[in-house]
């Protein structure tokens, strides 16, 4: 892993927070690029009350055993639900190691894995009231709000890219967690989905 001083994210060579200043208030949508989160890979049995308990005093958060379901709180630590034992667990940056060791004190002889993976992806935020419409371009999920809303997340193909998805409120929002190496395939074509509608950074 690089040094805290050499990590460079996988889009900046768009120099969005430039752009950024020249995008119209009135645009349907809005690209971000949310870089640098701590994601934590976790793999254990959902039955297990101590695997639940651990989470919940590590990170103050639900474990999420329902599919394609995601748990949040205030300080915004996230578990999303990728499998019946797996989950990926969002942190503020830097905090990886910490709650790495944290869940392993924790779960002191479970058998469980909890791996940081913060390198391997980026976060792209797509928020606006024609953000749906733009996702729709390139998957075939049913977004429709009775279907898919805030706290909902799933691992899908968008434009033949893997991605897991995270609606995170109603306006509406998402967060879409791509590999590296798709990361500026995956926003160029957001971008080009969104020119209809608008699109701001």
């Amino acid at each position: 892993m690089a040094e805290h001083y050499q990590r460079q994210s996988p889009l900046a060579h768009l120099a969005l927070e430039a752009r950024a200043l020249a995008r119209p208030e009135t645009a349907g949508v809005r690209l971000s690029e949310r870089s640098f989160r701590g994601q934590v890979a976790l793999r254990g049995r959902a039955t297990g009350r101590k695997l639940k308990g651990a989470v919940k005093k590590v990170l103050g958060v639900a474990l999420p055993v329902e599919a394609n379901t995601a748990s949040e709180n205030a300080e915004g630590r996230q578990v999303l639900w990728l499998s019946p034992d797996e989950w990926l667990v969002v942190v503020p940056d830097g905090r990886e190691g910490e709650t790495i060791a944290a869940l392993y004190e924790a779960m002191s002889g479970e058998h469980f894995a909890a791996v940081d993976v913060s390198s391997s992806r980026t976060v792209i935020g797509l928020v606006g009231r024609r953000a749906r419409e733009v996702l729709m371009k390139g998957l075939s999920l049913d977004l429709h709000p009775d279907v898919f809303g805030p706290g909902r997340c799933v691992q899908t193909t968008l434009a033949r890219c893997h991605v897991l998805l995270h609606q995170v409120d109603d306006a509406p929002g998402y967060d879409l967690y791509v590999h590296r190496s798709f990361a500026d395939y995956l926003f160029r074509w957001l971008e080009d989905a969104g020119r209809e509608f608008g699109v701001r950074y």
